[in-house]
Order: structure tokens, then sequence, then C-alpha cells
């Protein structure tokens, strides 16, 4: 094995900087994936909460869309680039701390916070995904 090779395989974030620069060069931009996935367990308790929280079917739906595209349901995710956190990806994180002091690891707080964002710069989850649709954030 060549001693290219071995540093090709032994340097996994040069490579990572190559594609990353061969991609903005190309015109595309590599996005950061939520620091981790949620389990299917905790991805259905948080949207068993927030569907309480959401009674109705549209406004759910919409709700639901974003939070799937910002954090797969995972309470934890984290954006390894910005630092955003939680279901909503909150940026930074502690904002969701005027929702309640376990913004970090309680979905229901994480939703309230979300739902109040949307319903307050948007006018509501589905206004809130029709913007996300036209522009992938929010």
């Amino acid at each position: 094995m060549s001693v290219s090779v071995i540093r090709r395989i032994a340097s996994p974030k040069k490579a990572l900087t190559a594609a990353a620069v061969a991609a903005a060069t190309a015109g595309m931009a590599l996005s950061a994936a939520p620091a981790q996935a949620a389990t299917p367990a905790s991805a259905s308790s948080a949207q068993a909460i927030a569907h309480k929280m959401i009674p109705d079917a549209r406004q759910f739906n919409a709700f639901s869309q974003i939070v799937q595209r910002e954090s797969g349901w995972n309470p934890s995710a984290t954006n390894a680039s910005s630092g955003a956190y939680g279901l909503v990806q909150a940026l930074p994180g502690s904002k969701m701390a005027s929702a309640g002091a376990d913004w970090k690891t309680n979905p229901a707080t994480q939703i309230k916070w979300g739902l109040d964002y949307m319903n307050s710069r948007y006018g509501s989850p589905a206004k809130a995904w029709a913007f996300w649709q036209a522009n992938h954030w929010y």
C-alpha cells in the first residue's frame, strides 16, 4: 500500500475538507446532519407530545414536516456547523429556556418554544412550513 493511500485512509478530516472545497467550487453546499439520529421510541414519544399540544391536523402536519427535516425528531440533535439545538434547531439553543429550564432534555419544552416561535414569526406552523418549503430554513 502506498504512503498516499495510507494518508488518505488515515486522514478523513482532510478528505472531508477536500470534498467541501470541491463542492463549494462546483456551487454546491454540504449540510451538516443532526449529531445523532433519534431512536424510534424517542421520536415517536416527541411526536405524541406534539400531537397533544397541536390538535389541529393541518398545523401538526406542518410542524411535523419542519421538525422532521430540522432534527429528525431528535430532542438532542445538535448542528455541528451552527450549534443549533433540539427538535426545532433553535439558535442558540438556550433561547428555549424562555419556555422552561428543562429545555435541553424535555421535548415538550422544545415543542412549546418552537410552536411559540412559529406562531409569532410566521403566524402558524403551516405558514412556517410554507416559508421552509420556499427557503429550506425557517
